[in-house]
């Protein structure tokens, strides 16, 4: 089963994604930019929904 990477500060936008993709994706929530790049390097997902405006390490500095 591929892989989503949801990662947004949001708890309610993560689980409104995650209720619209789990039945066909496995789905990994991430909660902040550090905690995506742990969880890039253990699960490597095959997609990652970034939030670009996070605090501290925004979507912009995750994705480079």
């Amino acid at each position: 089963m591929k892989k989503v990477l949801i990662v947004d500060d949001e708890l309610d936008v993560t689980d409104l994604f995650a209720g619209m993709l789990s039945n066909h994706f496995k789905v990994i929530k991430a909660f902040s930019g550090e905690e995506a790049l742990a969880k890039i390097e253990v699960d490597k997902p095959d997609l990652i929904l970034l939030d670009i405006l996070m605090p501290e390490m925004d979507g912009w500095k995750v994705l480079s």
